[in-house]
């Protein structure tokens, strides 16, 4: 399970008495930020999606933690950055980053919950932010990279008082790209049991809305993994000839926090499959794609996906590109041997266990093959990948 532990040490002499600040504990996971007196720290002790307390310097025990930020079951808190007034949170809601400042010069001060806050206001429905290097502690000016499906990766400089935006530099992409050309939007497929599911998708704009336009569906959904809504010149290709690419943003990744996974690993593992299976049917019956014309792609663990889908549903997809897929799950999971299998047995299962050799071999990919009209397949490989045998 994962846990962790931080000590601290005061300046000037970082090499004199090193203090422990909580030791490690089963399933704790926790990192510290300073600022003045305080200690900022987030934690997993009160759920997944991580919560943010504070702990004085002089006494950082855990029994004099304070929550200042609770843990939401909608948001996860994934990190934060200390200025000398300020302090932004990096956060992830419906499947998307966010951005939140909070101002600590107010009347509440470290009182997060109540303090002045805002978040940065982005001007596209599918896009990927984070933070850039921010070495200085004392400056209002926050530096963050952005990117969408169709704006190339771009650096801001950003003031917190004031609330404006400064690009310092864009990524050029060469062949006279013309940003305006192409659109992205936020989708929601439904699944089975009722949850919603985002989907990126980028087109552009002459791309007919009629259920005619071929369309490729990228999945993952493995090791609360996060597969960003970012841009991709080797992509303008497919969009320019009328292609609609489109990101399944599936159960067992991390787009929705740490539950997302959750909800998509050892015996909730089938909700991937159906998910991304949810993700192809809606494109279809939003009439984004063609029914015949819709192709997917995935690689590793997306290339389990990618084998599991294909048993499930093989007339949904015309096409399959797999790379490097992890299909032989059961006899990969039974060999100790292999430099992954004893960690992944949090991820996947172990079948050596009954109840998790059964619910294995309901999704295994080589197991549950058959004479069925499977799509035609790309399938690539190496014979020197220690992680997926060829």
């Amino acid at each position: 399970a994962a846990l962790n532990e931080t000590r601290q040490a005061r300046m000037p002499a970082p090499l004199g008495d090193w203090r422990l600040i909580a030791p490690r504990e089963a399933e704790h996971q926790y990192d510290v930020d300073h600022r003045g007196d305080s200690f900022f720290i987030r934690s997993n002790q009160t759920g997944r999606n991580f919560a943010l307390f504070i702990a004085p310097v002089s006494n950082p025990r855990r029994e004099n933690w304070e929550c200042v930020i609770p843990h939401r079951p909608s948001v996860m808190l994934s990190g934060t950055e200390m200025f000398s007034r300020h302090i932004v949170l990096l956060e992830r809601e419906d499947g998307l980053p966010h951005l939140r400042i909070h101002d600590l010069r107010s009347d509440r001060g470290c009182d997060l919950a109540a303090s002045p806050w805002h978040r940065i206001q982005f001007p596209e429905p599918v896009y990927s932010a984070g933070p850039q290097i921010n070495a200085e502690f004392d400056t209002p000016v926050y530096r963050y990279v952005y990117e969408s499906p169709v704006t190339p990766a771009s650096v801001y400089d950003y003031h917190m008082d004031t609330r404006e935006a400064t690009l310092l530099k864009r990524t050029e992409v060469l062949g006279g790209y013309d940003a305006s050309l192409y659109q992205c939007e936020r989708l929601h497929a439904v699944a089975p049991d009722g949850t919603r599911v985002p989907i990126s998708v980028v087109y552009r704009k002459d791309t007919p809305r009629d259920g005619t336009a071929a369309g490729l569906l990228y999945g993952y959904g493995s090791y609360g993994a996060v597969i960003p809504a970012g841009f991709n010149s080797n992509r303008l290709s497919l969009l320019d000839r009328g292609m609609v690419y489109a990101i399944a943003h599936i159960r067992g990744g991390g787009e929705l926090g740490k539950p997302w996974h959750d909800q998509g690993r050892l015996h909730h593992k089938m909700n991937t499959f159906t998910d991304f299976i949810a993700c192809a049917e809606h494109l279809i019956a939003a009439r984004f794609v063609s029914p015949r014309k819709l192709a997917a792609m995935g690689g590793s663990a997306g290339g389990l996906l990618m084998g599991a889908v294909v048993n499930m549903r093989p007339e949904l997809f015309c096409t399959v590109v797999s790379l490097v897929p992890f299909v032989d799950v059961i006899n990969t999971m039974l060999d100790e041997s292999l430099p992954l299998t004893v960690g992944e047995f949090e991820e996947w299962g172990n079948p050596k266990i009954k109840e998790d050799y059964e619910y294995l071999k309901r999704y295994c990919p080589y197991t549950n093959l058959a004479a069925r009209p499977y799509p035609k397949m790309l399938v690539r490989t190496s014979l020197n990948d220690s992680q997926v045998m060829y």
